[in-house]
C-alpha cells in the first residue's frame, strides 16, 4: 500500500461522517480511485519547550494582535480566539488515519449513530452473539496475523514473547501519535487464537492474565518512563475485532471518547477478581450490561430485543 501522503491527494470528500467536540476529531467519507476510503482527523495535543512558549506572546511574533479575537471579559476573566504557530516536526496542528480501501463495517463503526444499555444474557451470547463472532474470523483478522507471525509492523514492536500459549506482542496503537505520553496508547494482542473477547474467558487463565498485567505494567513503564500505577489495562466488549487484545493507556489521557467509558471498557484487574472470586468463575455464565450503537451488526441480528 502506498504511505498516507500518497494516498491523500487522491481523496475525494463525500461527506462528514461524525464530528467529536470532546476528542476535537472529525470523520470524513470520500472516495480514493473509486473505492471509499475514511479520513480522520484529531487535533493534536500541545508540544511546546519553555523557549517556545515564551515566544508566544512577543509583540513582534507571538500571539497577540492580529492574532486574537476577543470574545468577552468579566472581571478578572478573559477569553478570546487566537492562532497558534505549528510545526510538523515539532508541534503539528493534527494527527490523521486513512481507512483505504474501507468496508461497510468501517462505515458503520465511524458513522454518528443512536446508543443503547444492552443487557446480554449468557442465552442472547449463545443464540446471537457467539454465531456473530465466528462469522467476524478468518480474513477480517488476517491483519492481526500478520503483526503476529508475518513480521508486519515489526518495527514498531515494543515487546514480543513468541510462546503459542502464553506470549503476545506489545506496539503503539493507531490512535497515539507516538510522542505525547500524556495520551500514550498501546496494545497488547496475544498469541493464542481460541480468546475471542472477554467472554472466553474463565478461571483457569488467571494466572497468565495476573502475569500478563505484570509484564505489560513493567515493559511499558520502563520503556516510557511512567509509573506503573499511571497505566489503564483494559479490554472493550463489544471489541472492534475478535482476537483478545489489551489496551494500555496512560491514565492523564482524557481524549479517549467512550472508549473508557462505563459499558464499554473493563479494567483488566476487575476481570482478573471476577474470575478469582466470582462463584461462577467463567464470563460466558454472566449477563453483561453495555453500550452498542444502532450502527452495530448486532444491534440488527437481535441485540435490539435485549435492551434494560
Amino acid at each position: 500500500m502506498p504511505p498516507i501522503r500518497d494516498l491523500l491527494p487522491g481523496f475525494k470528500f463525500e461527506k462528514i461522517l461524525n464530528s467529536d467536540p470532546q476528542t476535537k476529531s472529525i470523520v470524513l467519507l470520500g472516495k480514493i480511485d473509486e473505492q471509499d476510503a475514511i479520513v480522520s482527523l484529531e487535533k493534536s495535543h500541545f508540544q511546546f519547550n519553555d523557549l517556545q512558549l515564551n515566544s508566544l506572546f512577543e509583540s513582534d511574533n507571538g500571539v497577540i494582535g492580529q492574532r486574537i479575537r476577543d470574545i468577552n471579559i468579566n472581571d478578572v476573566y478573559h477569553w478570546g480566539m487566537c492562532l497558534v504557530d505549528q510545526d510538523l516536526q515539532t508541534a503539528p496542528s493534527a494527527k490523521i488515519n486513512v481507512i483505504y480501501p474501507a468496508t461497510e463495517t468501517h462505515l458503520k463503526k465511524y458513522a454518528a449513530q443512536q446508543y443503547h444499555l444492552i443487557k446480554e444474557t449468557p442465552e442472547a451470547y449463545q443464540r446471537i452473539v457467539e454465531p456473530y463472532i465466528k462469522t467476524m474470523k478468518g480474513d477480517r483478522i488476517q491483519w492481526v496475523r500478520n503483526i503476529l507471525f508475518n513480521n508486519y509492523e515489526a518495527d514498531k514492536i515494543l515487546l514480543r514473547d513468541p510462546d503459542p500459549k502464553t506470549g503476545f506482542v506489545v506496539l503503539p496503537d493507531m490512535k497515539w501519535d507516538g510522542d505525547t505520553l500524556d495520551s500514550l496508547y498501546c496494545v497488547c494482542i496475544v498469541n493464542r487464537g481460541d480468546i475471542s473477547s472477554v467472554r472466553d474467558l474463565n478461571h483457569s487463565h488467571v494466572p497468565w492474565l495476573k502475569e500478563l498485567n505484570t509484564s505489560l505494567r513493567q515493559t511499558i513503564s520502563k520503556r516510557y518512563n511512567i509509573p506503573r500505577t499511571q497505566l489503564r489495562l483494559f479490554v472493550h466488549y463489544q471489541p472492534s475485532y475478535y482476537h483478545f487484545h489489551i489496551h494500555i493507556v496512560n491514565i492523564r489521557h482524557p481524549g479517549l471518547g467512550d472508549g473508557i467509558a462505563a459499558g464499554k471498557a473493563i479494567l483488566l484487574e476487575d476481570i482478573i477478581e471476577n474470575l478469582d472470586s466470582a462463584e461462577s468463575k467463567s464470563y460466558v455464565s454472566k449477563t453483561l450490561h453495555y453500550v452498542l450503537g444502532e450502527n452495530h451488526n448486532l444491534w440488527n441480528l437481535g441485540l435490539k430485543d435485549h435492551t434494560v
